[in-house]
């Protein structure tokens, strides 16, 4: 099994460009698995829950260069612990969240990378702003000067043919784009999280600059 992940990773990172960071979605995979991934290259690891955050860190204390990413919703009674065990916050998805991290970053001395997750299309299954209320909130969000807001996460909904997901991620980067021509101060677009296993080479044409994969590499 590890020797068939990491030529699955070799394979992928060979045909994604050089400015793509690949983030191995770990949250259902073991810590050997994870360790067979960084033995070929993997640095970047997205998990959703809290709770396996912590044991899996506990369990890779030799692998100190890991990226983390948290990438599942992130309930505020956790953003402290978020804080404490993640590098990067890829579903922050509301002002009240936004605003709860910044206190706590400061409170914490950390500067955590995040992004803002939206919903390009409505979808009652997603969390995120819709877009009039972010653009709404954009002032307020500048003001939370203790995180580091890298850019925009979306995921694309269910049920959408190859011609509509690849209008979904144009319009994630034309949303990025336009954020960006305001020239927030502390509000940077510089990343666009988007593509996942069954799409992801469709976001990377749409200008993706980070892409989580999981079942596309583990399974």
């Amino acid at each position: 099994m590890n020797q068939a992940i990491r030529e699955k990773i070799t394979n992928i990172r060979q045909n994604l460009p050089a400015n793509v960071r690949l983030v191995a979605v770990s949250k259902y995979v073991s810590v050997e698995e994870i360790r067979a991934a960084y033995a070929a290259g993997i640095r970047d690891f997205g998990e959703n829950k809290i709770q396996d955050m912590e044991e899996k860190k506990a369990q890779l204390p030799d692998l100190s260069d890991i990226t983390w990413h948290l990438i599942g919703h992130l309930q505020t009674n956790k953003a402290k612990k978020a804080l404490e065990l993640f590098d990067w916050i890829h579903s922050v998805d509301s002002l009240a969240l936004a605003q709860k991290l910044n206190r706590l970053a400061g409170e914490l001395s950390r500067q955590p990378q995040i992004l803002l997750q939206v919903k390009i299309l409505p979808d009652p299954n997603k969390f995120g702003w819709e877009i009039e209320q972010l653009m709404q909130e954009l002032p307020a969000l500048n003001d939370c000067t203790n995180l580091k807001i890298r850019g925009l996460m979306v995921i694309a909904p269910l049920g959408l043919n190859e011609i509509e997901n690849l209008d979904f991620f144009h319009q994630a980067r034309q949303l990025s784009e336009a954020i960006a021509q305001q020239n927030w101060s502390h509000i940077s677009m510089e990343d666009l999280s988007m593509g996942m296993s069954g799409d992801y080479p469709l976001a990377v044409q749409a200008g993706a600059t980070i892409v989580r994969l999981g079942q596309i590499l583990f399974r």
